[in-house]
């Protein structure tokens, strides 16, 4: 275990933190949550003494190892398998079946454990550095947005391999539903100060609104009683026969501890500009096909067609050819041969990582916002750029100063000031914190228009996923459901869970076990997909009765204000012609609202329907 105690730290005028304490016990998993630029990263260069507090002290237990797995890349053997094989522990070396294990648990062929690191790209060199990290197996392991360079079904290896893992961890991500499959305790730096609770995300964050709500109320019945006790004191002071009273008072005054107001916390705020559309599709793909050079297409035979306000998201292995797929739906990339047809209404919004080249370095980031849509003045310009973070000065900060995920920002705020119909995003989280990310998950839930995303993130995927384009197996299949039903109906393939025993402990797998399994899934599948089948329609009438009582019930609002108008102005006729029209809209809206509660308890009774199916299942 670690121990920091009253830690204190700032570059220039900017106080990171201050009197900062905590530990991590044995065997805690510790998730570090908070904003961007508030100290997480150097909090971990100083527990490896990269970094020195101003003041304070980290007690760290003797011959204690801690392992921070960073970007810097530097390899001294000739093949991956043997750069994991030195970062085994010293009474480990010949256990090359460990770094094997983790080498195919993150993406790793067969064919690359025999591969120089050198020939390796940015981000599997990237990769080496965590296997390298995970076979040494350190006391404390620091990992800073460890999934930033892996895939779907790396991500979901890792995060069973971390849940299992036998010491003290800290990690740093942005992928909160990661963050939370792994932890034992949220830890966070809020206002300068550190708080740790056992359990998840939500729980800090709720403990933390909680918190606020609560000083709040405490600070303003406190000003509130000290307004009371200062107009007695002045009233009374005159007084011969009070001055007791009044003295009592003063004392009173001296002793309460004035609470300043809170300060407003700067967060990313997204809302997209929604431009109508009046078609059924927005687009479709017929037969497209496009590879690089000679080498195998990509992208072979696909065609897909996607309808108005779906929510598409493109899921698999990195390399595969999802970010390719995006460039030619966008229409960014043109096809070998087949073509999209895009409705005559639609009106693209395009975010990729690499489009950061398309800035101006000499403009500032207003100007980079001003010129993004002819109806942005320069109001709307400034309001953009605080929701992205650039408030007062910032804004006029010139792009060639800007850091990569300070340019990503800029390139959304681009897109928030484009109204268009049609959002195409790629891994859109990069570079954001998590609050931002649950800020802009929110957004595309809002966004009326029809959404396209590639990310490997698990909560946007639970939560938007209407459709599925799935690259697995060298094929591309569109699976037309919710990522959990595709969970259900089979998910990942080739996906590798680690193992709860080391392998040469390992016994051999029970092959009547492993068919029954199999059957069971396979008819856990079907009832699912005959409860989709059955349910969504229910669900989409619900929603479209919502829709309509929501909207009913603003005309219903403008009826009342207008008769409150026509009875003021005493006038007979349009009051007689109101009273009918709010009687009808009122009828209208309980004839809803009963065919809404019709439709909620069918889709309960037929979902209690399936439930108990699935129970019986389960049961045996």
């Amino acid at each position: 275990m670690i121990r920091v105690e009253n830690l204190t730290k700032s570059f220039g005028d900017q106080i990171l933190f201050d009197g900062l304490g905590f530990s991590v016990n044995q065997k805690q998993r510790v998730g570090l949550v908070g904003q961007n630029g508030h100290g997480k990263t150097t909090l971990f260069r100083m527990i490896t003494g990269e970094e020195r507090p101003d003041s304070g002290s980290i007690v760290i237990p003797k011959n204690y190892r801690i392992v921070y797995v960073q970007q810097h890349l530097e390899f001294a053997a000739d093949t991956a398998l043997n750069e994991g094989i030195r970062a085994l522990p010293e009474q480990e070396k010949d256990h090359y079946w460990k770094v094997e294990k983790i080498l195919d648990g993150l993406g790793f062929s067969r064919q690359d454990f025999d591969r120089h690191p050198a020939e390796f790209s940015g981000g599997l060199q990237v990769r080496l550095n965590l296997v390298k990290a995970l076979v040494a197996e350190p006391d404390l392991l620091l990992l800073d947005e460890p999934t930033n360079f892996l895939d779907i079904t790396s991500i979901r290896w890792i995060e069973q391999f971390l849940s299992n893992w036998p010491h003290e961890l800290m990690l740093i991500t942005h992928d909160r539903s990661f963050m939370d499959k792994v932890v034992t305790h949220t830890m966070g730096i809020h206002r300068r100060k550190l708080r740790k609770i056992a359990g998840d995300t939500t729980k800090y964050y709720n403990q933390i609104a909680q918190d606020e709500e609560v000083f709040e109320k405490t600070r303003i019945n406190d000003e509130r009683r000290r307004k009371e006790i200062q107009q007695f004191i002045t009233r009374f002071r005159a007084k011969a026969r009070l001055a007791n009273l009044v003295q009592s008072r003063v004392k009173t005054l001296k002793k309460m501890e004035k609470k300043d107001k809170l300060e407003q916390l700067k967060l990313l705020d997204f809302s997209f500009r929604s431009r109508p559309f009046p078609g059924k599709h927005i687009l479709t793909s017929h037969h497209l096909s496009f590879g690089f050079n000679k080498q195998k297409p990509l992208i072979k035979d696909f065609s897909v067609t996607i309808g108005a306000g779906e929510r598409v998201c493109v899921v698999g292995k990195n390399g595969k050819g999802k970010t390719t797929l995006l460039k030619l739906l966008a229409a960014k990339l043109s096809p070998q041969s087949g073509q999209t047809v895009y409705h005559p209404s639609t009106v693209k919004g395009f975010f990729e990582q690499t489009n950061v080249n398309s800035l101006v370095d000499t403009r500032t980031v207003e100007e980079e916002i001003l010129y993004s849509h002819p109806d942005i003045d320069r109001q709307r310009a400034r309001n953009i750029c605080g929701a992205m973070m650039f408030s007062g000065d910032d804004a006029f900060k010139k792009i060639s100063v800007l850091s990569g995920g300070e340019k990503s920002r800029v390139m959304l705020g681009k897109l928030l000031a484009t109204p268009v119909n049609l959002l195409l995003l790629d891994e859109p989280t990069n570079h954001l914190d998590m609050e931002s990310c649950d800020a802009l998950l929110a957004a595309i839930d809002l966004f009326e228009g029809t959404v396209i995303i590639v990310t490997h993130n698990e909560m946007f995927l639970h939560t938007l996923a209407e459709k599925l384009i799935v690259f697995q197996n060298d094929e591309i299949d569109v699976f037309d459901g919710r990522y959990q039903e595709f969970l259900a109906k089979g998910g990942w393939h080739d996906e590798k869970l680690p193992e709860s025993k080391d392998r040469s402990q390992a016994a051999p797998l029970d092959t009547d076990a492993k068919l029954a399994k199999k059957e069971m899934r396979r008819k856990r599948s079907e009832i699912i997909a005959r409860r989709s089948k059955t349910v969504r329609p229910l669900e989409k009438r619900i929603a479209r009765l919502e829709n309509a009582i929501e909207s009913r019930e603003v005309e219903l609002a403008y009826l009342n204000d207008y008769m409150q108008q026509a009875s003021q102005d005493q006038n007979g006729p349009r009051i007689s012609e109101l009273s009918q029209s709010i009687h009808a809209c009122q009828s209208n809206i309980d004839k809803l609202f009963d065919e809404l509660e019709t439709a909620t308890d069918g889709m309960d009774s037929q979902s209690a329907v399936f439930e108990r199916e699935l129970k019986q299942l389960e049961d045996g």
